[in-house]
């Protein structure tokens, strides 16, 4: 089975059978995909962590297509109709669509209109008209009048509902009518009677029609909202006639009463029956297209917000701005910690202007202040204003921050047990700070759908959601490394090969016995086993550290194959890193064996470079575009400066496009 299952995912993702099948081995070592993607590239032929992913993803997902297989089996074979034929066409399905029209008949249910006819006896009655050779029905019906059955017409009416069950349970039925959706599917929105008022923001979908086919996802995703919310009644619908037309093609095979018969249980079988399953087996279908491009954007989204650029160590002072209850300021030192909280009131009501410009003055220069952070939320354009007109001692770059999910982070159990003493103003002034300094590192502590830079995430399968946002979050991480000496639990968390419980053993290995020194003295963490060193050690860096290696992403596995290319140029490890004269007579081919390759032995030299380089490109200070006054000075074509502060399907919002003075509220 196994063998099928790579052959079918190396068919999908257009890849070869070894690269699948190293990779699900790879996977059932209990590797991850950071680890995977990273130092394993010989094993997957350099699969990406997006692709190494998919293929963990279809993997499950034929696991869970042959669970299913078993299930229905075993259900057919305990009723006793289990026929070679059937089991085969079961078994050689992936399709879960054909395996669940294959098991419809057979498939235990509640009472049917159907059913109780069989329970009076009428199936033999259904399959004489089925068959079409009798010319007179009625006639042959008197034969099933009982205590039940009162009459011919009761006759006829019980088969007819047998027949129409079977109308919808025949499996070239289905699919004709799943090719009619397909290929012509229309949804419609109709507003609820008396909803006007109350949604009135889906005024735009009061009397909407598209084809299924053509409609975003954005779109489907608000419609879909605004019918949970009561406000809309919204369907997919096929013009009926082509359908019932084609399903009469398929069963009805003379003239007379069998036929008017069966064509009458037809129309009944498939307004009742196979319409409406089929409705929303497309329903399920186009929300969850929708679904995977909404998480997509989220995903695409949050990567890049993860990876912004990072101040490092510095020492800011972070405000967060407000007008009645004031800007709460906070100093915080190069490593995160605070040093040093306040109110300030330069806004309305109070307007303590200047004394909060002296006040701001005295904190950057009695905490040697080398950064300002403001928060991006009420009042911020106008604190921002206030800082740019104080004069400083020095040249001090001010940085406006996001807050999105500040306020989760403030009252999380996170933020308490990092500041028990402190309230929560002070708590998400200090996390806007460390935003600036490392925005990584302080939006881990954040639940993802907090951070507001989706659509519709709440509208979205939230176990799919959380799946790939966590894996984002775990790829940025391992993307960029972690300092193994400052990192909090919940950055060591996502650490691949690490887990909570890991991740806190570390933080208490580090509080009773200092810092780490080298990555070898993580084997003597608690519960730190040879499989979780192997895969986390690549991942954390330790700056000067015994071993030069340590603050670089060469796993500690590799480092023989360094240490051997220094020897063989007469040169330490040190001096590598610090020539590139020496690098450049490294003969890569001469390290190659039958497990390291060229493409470990490229990434190794590359690292050599810059040990512990950081991916993640340079901050610079936003600065409006002078010449844009108003709206009005923005032309088609034109290029301008703006903060993009969420990306979706229909459009990007950007923010600070003018500055304050000339912001048209």
């Amino acid at each position: 089975m196994r063998d099928l299952h790579v052959k079918m995912i190396a068919k999908e993702l257009n890849l070869q059978t070894w690269q699948v099948n190293n990779t699900l081995n790879l996977f059932d070592e209990k590797a991850t995909v950071p680890f995977i993607s990273r130092y394993r590239k010989e094993a997957t032929g350099s699969l990406d962590e997006m692709v190494v992913a998919e293929i963990g993803i279809r993997a499950a997902k034929l696991d869970e297509i042959e669970k299913r297989k078993e299930t229905i089996l075993k259900t057919i074979e305990e009723q006793g109709a289990l026929t070679p034929e059937l089991k085969k066409a079961i078994e050689q399905s992936y399709d879960t669509n054909e395996l669940e029209d294959l098991y419809l008949p057979y498939k235990p249910k509640r009472k049917t209109k159907a059913s109780i006819a069989k329970e009076r006896g009428l199936e033999p009655l259904a399959n004489l008209i089925l068959e079409q050779r009798e010319r007179e029905v009625f006639l042959k019906a008197e034969r099933f009048i009982n205590d039940q059955v009162p009459d011919v017409e009761a006759a006829v009416e019980g088969a007819s509902h047998i027949i129409a069950e079977v109308v919808n349970e025949h499996k070239p039925a289905r699919d004709m009518v799943r090719n009619l959706f397909t290929r012509g599917a229309v949804i419609r929105a109709k507003l609820v009677k008396g909803k006007e008022e109350e949604g009135e923001k889906y005024s735009d979908y009061f009397d909407f029609e598209e084809p299924l086919k053509r409609c975003s996802s954005h779109r489907l995703l608000a419609m879909r909202r605004a019918e949970n919310e009561g406000i809309l009644k919204v369907s997919i619908q096929i013009d009926d006639e082509p359908a019932i037309y084609g399903i009469e093609r398929l069963f009805i095979k003379s003239k007379g009463e069998a036929a008017n018969i069966i064509s009458n249980a037809i129309k009944d079988g498939y307004k009742r029956l196979l319409e409406p399953s089929v409705e929303t087996e497309f329903a399920h279908k186009s929300k969850e297209i929708a679904d995977k491009e909404a998480i997509g954007v989220f995903a695409e989204n949050l990567r890049q917000l993860l990876l912004s650029p990072p101040l490092g160590e510095k020492r800011i002072l972070a405000i967060d701005p407000g007008y009645r209850t004031g800007c709460k300021v906070v100093c915080i030192d190069e490593h995160g910690r605070l040093l040093h909280n306040e109110t300030i009131y330069p806004h309305p009501p109070q307007n303590e202007r200047v004394q909060a410009m002296k006040k701001i003055e005295s904190l950057t220069d009695a905490y040697k202040i080398e950064a300002i952070a403001i928060g991006n939320g009420t009042a911020g354009r106008e604190t921002e204003q206030l800082i740019k007109n104080i004069r400083f001692s020095r040249d001090l770059k001010v940085f406006v921050v996001s807050e999105a999910g500040a306020s989760v982070y403030s009252a999380s159990k996170i933020a308490r047990d990092e500041f028990p003493q402190y309230d929560v103003t002070v708590r998400g002034s200090v996390s806007i700070g460390r935003r600036l300094a490392d925005p990584l590192a302080e939006l881990v502590k954040i639940d993802p759908k907090s951070i507001g830079v989706g659509q519709y995430q709440h509208d979205v399968d939230q176990t799919a959601l959380k799946a790939t946002l966590d894996s984002v979050v775990e790829n940025c991480v391992n993307t960029v490394g972690v300092d193994l000496n400052t990192a909090g639990k919940h950055l060591l968390t996502y650490v691949s090969g690490l887990g909570p419980q890991l991740a806190q053993n570390i933080v208490d290995f580090r509080t009773e016995n200092g810092k780490f020194v080298s990555r070898d003295e993580l084997k003597k963490v608690a519960r730190m086993g040879p499989k979780a060193y192997e895969q986390c050690a690549g991942f954390l860096r330790i700056r000067d550290g015994k071993n030069i290696l340590d603050s670089s992403a060469v796993h500690p596995e590799s480092y023989k194959i360094v240490e051997k290319m220094a020897k063989d140029l007469g040169a330490q490890v040190a001096d590598l890193v610090q020539s590139a004269e020496l690098r450049k007579k490294i003969t890569l081919q001469n390290y190659v064996t039958d497990k390291v390759g060229l493409p470990t032995l490229t990434d190794i030299v590359k690292e050599l470079e810059k040990p512990g380089r950081d991916p993640r490109s340079g901050i610079s200070v936003f600065e409006f575009d002078p010449n844009l006054q108003s709206i009005k000075d923005v032309k088609e074509g034109g290029v301008y400066p703006g903060v993009i502060t969420n990306i979706t399907n229909f459009g990007a919002f950007v923010d600070r496009l003018f500055s304050l003075a000339n912001k048209l509220w």
